[in-house]
């Protein structure tokens, strides 16, 4: 066959150090970030802190009902697509390659108190089995497998093992391959690559949920799958040779897969800090509620003029490399940090449009509400929506609260119109005891009558559940103390 020319146009989306960057911010707690930041002066003589910036721009709201949810001014640039699912690409971890939801919800969620304080990883984990469509079989299942859970993000115990606990605890018919199905929903979760049995697998995971325009994609998938002892031991021979690549092709696949995070949760390990920055702000005004950014929670950055006015375009010099490439990372700082506010702002605008009552009236006034609901708005992927409310805290009139506060699962309710949120439940019961009588304390059945005078419908059971959590004693316990 004669060897021909051909050109062909199209458009592909390549694993950039800027995407790598915007990604690993969008991540990061406001603590983290200005960490992060803090290094970049430090290493950056192109960037330096703009002094004579005085806040942050206020997006405005003109309804006065509601919250706008219309996108910001600042576009985020289309060659930062925040939307993927690639929790830790930005770490670099070459020679090391040894392990060590949607739907409405229920009533059976975890009771966390998500405010200011910090989840665990187990904690991140129930939060978002809250917001799924799980029945209540699949979440014991999905109770024990998260239990199962270690410090690094992997299963410690086999399925047969799991199998067998569950054959115990209520299920005794229990198929390995009932709890194989739920297994592939809940490594859907984020962090990506939890709930991985093995270093292979979590890796894979984590491909998995990349584009799959991604050049090369399906040969860093191959090479996960079936050559990861030859990347192990550098063998570059065998890899050209199975995986039909040239030298470059091998270093860009190489690359994406030393990207990957061989223990997805590990950054749950960390001790958290005891205070929090508030990264948006949301008060009243005359227009409405009105959410903002918090001109405080991060410095403002700009190009450090003398320097820039050093590059010569045609010179190739080691100094004038030197400045061009730190030109080239301040500019992708500055724009990868653009790109976060920006997402940060969507997000908790439509957050806080659909928690307006929340505002108004306090935990009674929260409505249900799951990622599934904010993903479709803002065209997310659900997992992202995790991410960006992760570590991210507003301000309100009400207190300080981290953004995954305003997500509370759907509980009673016969039809769409009379559900309520289990926030909003336990509020209500909180109340109804603090205004008994001290010598007649309502019973759960007592307060399951009260709440279904009020259009709740909750069983005794879930009364009680949500009572214990709140750390309040039974009516007789409370009649005794009174």
């Amino acid at each position: 066959m004669k060897p021909t020319l051909q050109l062909r146009l199209g458009t592909s989306l390549t694993m950039t150090p800027q995407l790598q960057q915007a990604i690993q911010l969008l991540q990061l707690s406001t603590l983290d970030l200005r960490q992060e930041i803090q290094q970049a002066l430090e290493s950056n003589p192109m960037l330096e802190l703009d002094e004579d910036y005085e806040s942050l721009d206020v997006i405005e709201t003109q309804d006065t009902s509601e919250i706008s949810t219309a996108d910001s001014s600042s576009e985020i640039p289309e060659e930062y697509p925040l939307d993927s699912d690639w929790s830790d690409l930005y770490q670099d971890h070459a020679g090391s390659l040894t392990s060590s939801g949607s739907g409405s919800g229920s009533e059976e969620g975890p009771d966390f108190d998500r405010n200011t304080s910090v989840e665990s990883l187990q904690d991140h984990l129930r939060w978002q089995l809250a917001m799924t469509d799980l029945d209540s079989r699949e979440r014991q299942m999905a109770e024990s497998l998260i239990d199962a859970v270690d410090g690094a993000g992997y299963l410690s115990l086999s399925l047969d093992e799991l199998v067998d606990g569950l054959r115990g605890q209520g299920l005794p018919g229990l198929k390995a391959s009932e709890l194989e199905q739920v297994l592939l929903r809940l490594q859907q979760f984020d962090p990506t690559g939890v709930f991985a049995r093995d270093l292979r697998e979590c890796l894979l995971l984590q491909l998995a949920l990349l584009p799959d325009d991604l050049p090369l994609l399906a040969q860093a998938r191959r090479l996960v799958r079936q050559f990861l002892e030859a990347l192990g031991n550098d063998d570059r021979k065998l890899l050209k040779r199975r995986l039909s690549l040239d030298d470059d092709e091998l270093d860009h696949v190489i690359r994406l897969v030393r990207a990957l995070d061989p223990r997805p949760a590990s950054a749950w390990g960390e001790p958290a800090s005891d205070y929090v920055i508030p990264d948006l702000l949301v008060r009243h005004t005359r227009h409405g509620w009105q959410v903002e950014l918090n001109p405080e929670a991060l410095p403002r950055l700009r190009i450090q003029p003398e320097y820039a006015a050093l590059i010569k375009r045609a010179d190739k010099s080691a100094d004038n490399t030197f400045l061009k490439d730190n030109l080239q990372e301040a500019r992708w700082l500055m724009k990868s940090l653009s790109s976060r506010n920006d997402t940060l702002l969507k997000v908790g605008r439509e957050i806080m449009a659909r928690q307006v009552d929340f505002l108004e009236q306090g935990e009674e006034g929260m409505k249900p509400l799951i990622l599934a609901n904010i993903a479709e708005v803002v065209e997310m992927h659900e997992s992202t929506i995790s991410r960006v409310t992760t570590q991210k805290y507003i301000h309100t009139p009400r207190g300080v609260f981290e953004l995954k506060f305003f997500f509370s699962s759907q509980v009673g309710g016969s039809g769409s119109g009379d559900a309520h949120s289990s926030t909003a439940i336990r509020a209500r019961i909180r109340k109804l005891i603090a205004e008994e009588p001290a010598r007649k304390p309502l019973s759960d059945s007592r307060l399951v009558d009260l709440l279904a005078s009020d259009g709740i419908e909750v069983a005794r059971r879930t009364v009680a559940k949500y009572r214990e959590a709140m750390g309040i004693p039974s009516s007789s316990e409370r009649k005794r103390l009174a």
